[in-house]
């Protein structure tokens, strides 16, 4: 190894200690604690398969993941939302940059405070949406947080506003920028409307951002929802609105069920694991690189 190697491995070091002390080793001890009854006040004690088999006959469990699923209908919606409102701003517009950073915003605002602002829009008894329906066309808004019909729509509703100017339309940006405008020409020349060079050259040329967009998304909706569920619904009404991550914290820190909320925690490894590699192996062949 010469003295570049070693340079590049020194300034490596600092990244490969903290992810081996605060990622590795964590993930390998939640792995043993999950064939293992401990909570928190006593030794762990080896149950072998005895969790797994629990949260696989847990009703709440299948509930919870049913939830999970529910929420994350909302993704396939945020980027349609977000590649519409990307080739918006790839237009000539006057104050285009101004418009680009509008919509960027939320992402930089303080999600508690979002999720906050949010409750507030959705509470039946003051909030904006029920006010707007009365006074705009006098129907009475539903409780929205408060009803197990309405809850997750709720969330699902906030989590589109979310996405749709976020990360994803600036990844889709770049895509589009990154198409090359004679192909555009070639398909005016070839009297091509809108929709025809949308089809045939504009969404082709941003598969590959599609399939990463559609991947991670995969990824972090299985593992997302906490924040939605501590701050504005605490999982109610009835667990309506409980996703697996709010399951695992429950167990984990409030019940002190530490080798379930593992147990759980691996089962999410491989729901998760299983999704994405049917999605790499059935959404990868329609990307055109």
């Amino acid at each position: 190894m010469n003295r570049r190697s070693w340079i590049a491995w020194l300034f490596l070091l600092p990244n490969l200690l903290g992810f081996l002390v605060f990622t590795s080793l964590p993930v390998l001890a939640s792995f043993g604690l999950a064939f293992c009854s401990w909570d928190l006040f006593s030794p762990p004690k080896f149950v072998g398969l005895k969790n797994f088999i629990q949260l696989l006959g847990n009703p709440r469990f299948w509930e919870y993941l049913y939830n999970t699923l529910y929420l994350m209908m909302g993704i396939p919606f945020g980027m349609m939302g977000s590649l519409f409102l990307a080739i918006l701003l790839d237009q000539k517009l006057p104050a285009r940059a101004l418009f680009r950073l509008t919509f960027f915003i939320p992402c930089i605002v303080s999600g508690v405070g979002t999720l906050i602002l949010w409750k507030w829009i959705f509470n039946s008894d003051y909030g904006l949406v029920n006010n707007l329906l009365w006074s705009g066309l006098g129907i009475e808004g539903p409780k929205w947080l408060e009803s197990t019909a309405w809850a997750k729509p709720a969330i699902v509703i906030m989590g589109f506003w979310g996405a749709v100017g976020g990360p994803n339309m600036i990844l889709y940006l770049a895509a589009l920028q990154s198409v090359s405008p004679e192909l555009y020409e070639a398909a005016d020349m070839d009297g091509a409307n809108f929709w025809q060079r949308f089809w045939h050259i504009t969404w082709p040329m941003v598969s590959p951002t599609t399939f990463f967009i559609l991947t991670m998304g995969i990824i972090g909706g299985f593992e997302g929802g906490f924040d939605a569920a501590y701050v504005m619904t605490k999982g109610g009404p009835a667990g309506s609105t409980t996703p697996l991550s709010y399951f695992i914290y429950q167990n984990a820190f409030q019940f002190f069920y530490m080798g379930k909320a593992a147990a759980a925690s691996w089962a999410l490894f491989a729901m998760v694991l299983a999704f994405t590699l049917l999605n790499w192996r059935c959404g990868g062949r329609r990307v055109h690189y």
